[in-house]
């Protein structure tokens, strides 16, 4: 890439500098940038979970937070995250060799009967920002899929997706079945998609529902405290 007269040359800033500029060029999307900035502050002997916390998750955060007061839109944040996800690429086989904690983790998916996508990608991708390892399972998902991925996964969590009216009442569908066969109390369950509401969530017997991303980010994180608190406390 030519540099500028006023291009900034990510290698000679300071460690600080580098990690408020990650944070900066992640709100603007800037891919690239973020791999550079990932691989420098590795070269400088950062752990790689030091790299993830601090550079990446800490500028997600940003990114979830301006997203949630409507500073910015999801076509910015699905920029944001596809930078994001460029710097996991780098971090990721180097965190399993380390074997650095995870917040906790989540199989996500759309329900039978929907082909809608963009919300739970956006959902798992924030959720990747925050720390979280997340198991996508993809659209059109049947009750076997989500309790085969969840066990599979080891979840902490089961998130569903919905945006047609007609395919939210198999949300329920998949709690029942989780109840009928002893596993409903293994997972802390999440809802979203247009057309809910908490009122909904509730009636289905959901934990949680999410009317966007950005809730469902701070909503898994407090409920993965609540729980590591419990077993504590036990």
């Amino acid at each position: 890439m030519a540099e500028d007269e006023d291009d900034i040359i990510l290698s000679e800033l300071s460690d600080e500098e580098l990690v408020q500029q990650m944070h900066d060029d992640l709100y603007d999307g800037l891919k690239e940038e973020i791999e550079e900035g990932t691989q420098i502050l590795l070269e400088r002997g950062w752990e790689p979970y030091r790299v993830l916390t601090e550079a990446l998750v800490g500028g997600m955060q940003i990114v979830g937070e301006d997203f949630r007061d409507g500073i910015l839109f999801v076509p910015e944040v699905l920029l944001a995250a596809n930078a994001m996800k460029a710097g996991m690429a780098i971090l990721k086989p180097l965190l399993a060799e380390t074997g650095a904690p995870t917040v906790g983790r989540i199989v996500i998916g759309t329900v039978k009967g929907d082909i809608h996508d963009i919300g739970q990608n956006l959902v798992t991708m924030m959720m990747e920002g925050a720390g979280f390892e997340v198991k996508n399972i993809g659209i059109n998902n049947p009750v076997e899929n989500f309790i085969e991925a969840a066990e599979e996964f080891d979840a902490d969590f089961v998130g569903m997706s919905a945006l047609l009216t007609t395919t939210m009442p198999y949300m329920k569908v998949v709690i029942d079945e989780m109840v009928a066969q002893g596993k409903r109390d293994k997972y802390m369950i999440l809802v979203g998609g247009a057309p809910l509401n908490e009122e909904f969530g509730r009636a289905i017997g959901a934990d949680a529902y999410c009317r966007d991303a950005a809730v469902a980010v701070e909503t898994a994180k407090q409920m993965i405290a609540r729980k590591h608190n419990q077993m504590a406390r036990a």
